[in-house]
């Protein structure tokens, strides 16, 4: 069972920030865990320094003064859905610096960081962009992604993953992220797909359908995806969860993001690749498009991230959370 006992949220004190923040309190309420909020003032490394300033700098580019500090303060105290009345405790700091490393540095030693997709320059920038590429890329501890496109909620964790669809191509990073994904469907009693795509090229795919060796291959191949999705969840987990095994053959980001929306996910689960690294998953790759892409919050994880720790020992199961 996984253990989320801090959560890191970055806001940037717009309205659409409040998305992210809203499923950073519920998951934090959920797992009782404490919930540090922040907002990273940008000031160039210049700007902090005792040398004066050879030329003035832009408004957003200038040192907080500590009225400045105060009035921040407060507005994020008033971003916290119902006001500080949550049930856990919260800090809210206010920092100035390099955002991206200052997020960073906030999240190490986190159990999970999220972020919103609602930078001042839009969507893309938000993925794309330096301070939101770097905290991808350089994050320990598994990324919440909350994008534009997710409705305001109060929800529960039952309530926002009620359904939850796991990206599964056998890697490393997808086995960790399929346990960390049946964990949470345990504790949200929700119902969880694990899915697979095989993405063919045109050639093989039209041997397999026009073919009667190819179509014995496929469901060869299909069969065997399905085995092996199933052995990735232990069957004394199952009388706990609610799980669905599918295969596709498409391409990969494409499938994920039908199926999320047939089922009306309320989270895509995904492992970070490049051992360890995600450069790879953010230049042209499938976990990108499902960034760019989707409408509900997306989880991506490392494949170092503490693997022991989400699948409990075999016949062992800790109480449901319902029932502590």
């Amino acid at each position: 069972m996984i253990q989320i006992r801090h959560v890191v949220c970055s806001v940037d004190l717009s309205d659409l920030s409040h998305r992210a923040l809203d499923h950073a309190v519920a998951i934090a309420k959920w797992y009782k865990a404490r919930l540090t909020v922040m907002y990273v003032h940008h000031v160039p490394t210049a700007t902090l320094a005792s040398a004066p300033l050879v030329a003035p700098l832009p408004t957003d580019a200038v040192a907080l003064s500590p009225t400045d500090r105060e009035a921040l303060q407060r507005q994020l105290q008033a971003c916290l859905p119902g006001g500080a009345a949550t049930g856990i405790p919260i800090e809210c700091r206010v920092a100035e610096g390099d955002v991206a490393a200052e997020i960073l540095a906030e999240a190490e030693g986190a159990d999970l960081l999220v972020i919103g997709t609602h930078g001042r320059s839009g969507f893309e920038r938000l993925v794309l962009g330096s301070i939101a590429e770097r905290v991808l890329r350089k994050a320990l501890c598994p990324l919440l992604i909350v994008p534009r496109a997710t409705p305001d909620t109060t929800a529960a964790v039952p309530r926002l993953f009620h359904h939850i669809v796991a990206a599964v191509d056998f890697s490393p990073a997808s086995a960790h992220a399929a346990a960390f994904a049946t964990s949470l469907a345990e504790e949200a009693d929700a119902h969880l797909t694990l899915l697979h795509a095989l993405n063919l090229p045109p050639q093989v795919e039209a041997w397999m359908v026009e073919s009667a060796e190819g179509q014995s291959r496929m469901q060869q191949w299909r069969q065997g995806a399905l085995d092996r999705l199933r052995d990735l969840v232990p069957a004394d987990v199952r009388p706990y969860c609610h799980v669905e095994e599918r295969v596709e053959t498409d391409a990969a980001s494409r499938v994920i993001l039908d199926v999320a929306a047939e089922r009306h996910a309320g989270l895509i689960v995904m492992g970070a690749h490049g051992g360890g690294r995600l450069e790879r998953m953010f230049v042209g790759s499938t976990a990108e498009r499902v960034v760019r892409q989707s409408v509900c919050p997306v989880l991506v994880l490392r494949s170092r991230d503490g693997l022991d720790d989400v699948t409990p020992p075999h016949g062992v199961r800790p109480a449901s959370r319902k029932a502590r």
